[in-house]
C-alpha cells in the first residue's frame, strides 16, 4: 500500500473519530441540560442542539401517546420550554446513557443509539424511575453536529417512594 493512501485511510479514521466525539459531546450537553432543566436554563443553547427541521419523538406504545411527534426546532424549543417553570418541574433529574453505539455514515450523517436511565423527582414530591431506549440521528452542517431525529422509546417506568430508603440492601447470606 502506498504511502499516500494510507495517509488518506488515517486521515479517513480520524475524521470519524472525531465525529464520534462530537456527537458524543453534542448528546452530553443535551443530557446536562436536560438533568439542570428549570426557568435559567438556556434555552436557546439546548434547541440549537437540534437542526432547524429537527424531528423529537417518543415512539412504542408508552412514549408515542406520552410525548408525541414534534417537527422543528421552533417546536422542541417549545415543549423543552414548558418545563421551565417556577419552581422547577424537576426537583433532581439525573440521565445516566449506557450501552453506546454511534455509526458515522459518510462525512455528514450519523445515528446512535444509547439505553437510559432517568432518575426523576418532581417539585410535587414524587419520585419516578424510567428507562427509555434512545435512537438519534445526527447531522452535521457547517462543522457542527447536531440532533435531526431524536426517537425515545420507553423500556420501563415507574414511581418510586424514595430514593434512599434505610433498609439494608438485600444480599446472599
Amino acid at each position: 500500500m502506498s504511502d499516500s493512501k494510507k495517509l488518506r485511510r488515517l486521515e479517513s479514521r480520524l475524521a470519524r473519530f472525531e465525529a464520534e466525539h462530537a456527537i458524543r459531546a453534542c448528546m452530553n450537553r443535551y443530557m446536562v441540560l436536560c438533568d439542570a432543566l428549570d426557568a435559567s436554563t438556556p434555552l436557546d443553547e439546548l434547541a440549537g442542539l437540534f437542526t432547524k427541521d429537527a424531528i423529537w419523538e417518543g415512539v412504542g406504545e408508552k412514549y408515542q401517546g406520552t410525548f408525541g411527534r414534534l417537527a422543528g426546532r421552533a417546536a422542541i424549543r417549545a415543549m423543552l420550554g414548558k418545563y421551565m417553570t417556577e419552581p422547577a418541574h424537576f426537583a433532581l433529574n439525573v440521565h445516566f446513557l449506557t450501552s453506546e453505539l454511534i455509526e458515522v455514515k459518510g462525512d455528514d450523517a450519523a445515528t446512535g443509539s444509547w439505553v437510559m436511565l432517568q432518575t426523576s423527582t418532581f417539585a410535587s414530591g414524587a419520585s419516578h424511575l424510567n428507562a427509555a431506549r434512545l435512537t438519534v440521528d445526527f447531522a452535521r452542517s457547517k462543522g457542527v453536529w447536531r440532533m435531526a431525529h431524536f426517537r425515545t422509546e420507553n423500556l420501563f417506568s415507574r414511581p418510586i417512594d424514595a430514593w434512599n430508603q434505610p433498609e439494608a440492601l438485600p444480599v446472599p447470606r
